[in-house]
């Protein structure tokens, strides 16, 4: 079972993107009844630069403040203008952000990372930024991952979970459910066809299996759940989601990171190509560590 989301972490560099995310994150925060805490990493320098312009740290030392001051200035300024007032504030220096983002995560036991997909700094990599690239990597915590589209979420109704059938999918299941059950939405679980030629008869009952279980839940939870299921074509299974879902009228993606044994479908980096082209945010669930 997965744990319920009572903290969430949103980390930004005041880019347009990362105001986008703590709609996100405010979001899921009174959706869920959780505490929301802010984070903001201050680039820091190197030892080495101390270490060969000594005449400088004063400087240097003194722009670091500078900088926490100016973040600090405007998260208020985001709280009077946005309303969405975080009950944490945290201002971070030293070493890479995205390890500065896990290690906050971990130490303040957050239940999902908030993030714009560009990341917070850093270059792009396969259009998404390397911080965030980095934080879906060494995540142990669900990642949602915002597009940078100004959406302003009012309601998240429609979900789709992306399924290759392996046993290890139920904890992408059991996090899919758990948002529909809490947010009000259906689930959708979709197989992309790359392979000509397939019998849709074993489709349909791997299908059924699956539904079959999340019925049995449906009951035992006394909660009505809308479930569906659908298979599309596709040449490659990342542009055979992202169609479907913006087709569709999808308000979210449920996808692991991990990769799949079983067809080549997921092969890991699946859910990053995803989350680089498709318009619609990502919630990506941690690789087994």
């Amino acid at each position: 079972m997965t744990k319920p989301i009572k903290h969430v972490l949103w980390a930004t560099d005041f880019s347009d993107e990362s105001k986008e995310a703590l709609a996100y994150a405010d979001f899921f925060t009174k959706a869920f009844k959780a505490k929301l805490t802010a984070l903001h990493v201050v680039p820091d320098f190197a030892p080495a630069l101390y270490e060969a312009w000594p005449e400088v740290q004063a400087e240097l030392t003194g722009q670091i403040e500078a900088s926490k001051t100016n973040a600090k200035i405007k998260l208020d300024q985001m709280c009077e203008t946005q309303g969405v007032c975080p009950n944490k504030v945290i201002i971070a220096e030293g070493g890479s952000a995205a390890s500065v983002v896990l290690r906050t995560a971990k130490k303040e036991g957050s239940d999902l990372i908030v993030v714009g997909r560009r990341g917070i700094s850093g270059h792009e990599q396969n259009l998404i930024g390397s911080v965030t690239h980095r934080i879906l990597r060494g995540a142990r915590v669900p990642v949602l991952v915002t597009k940078g589209t100004r959406a302003k979420p009012q309601a998240i109704k429609k979900i789709l979970v992306p399924t290759d059938f392996s046993a290890t999918e139920d904890i992408e299941r059991d996090h899919a459910w758990r948002l529909a059950k809490t947010l009000g939405a259906s689930l959708t679980f979709l197989y992309v066809l790359e392979i000509f030629g397939h019998d849709f008869r074993l489709t349909d009952e791997m299908f059924n299996a699956v539904l079959k279980k999340l019925e049995a839940r449906r009951k035992r939870e006394h909660k009505a759940v809308e479930m569906s299921d659908d298979v599309t074509k596709a040449v490659h299974g990342w542009e055979g989601i992202i169609d479907y879902a913006e087709k569709k009228g999808f308000e979210l993606i449920v996808m692991s990171t991990s990769v799949r044994r079983l067809a080549r479908l997921f092969l890991g980096s699946t859910t990053e190509k995803v989350i680089a082209h498709s318009k619609i945010p990502v919630y990506a669930i941690p690789r087994e560590k």
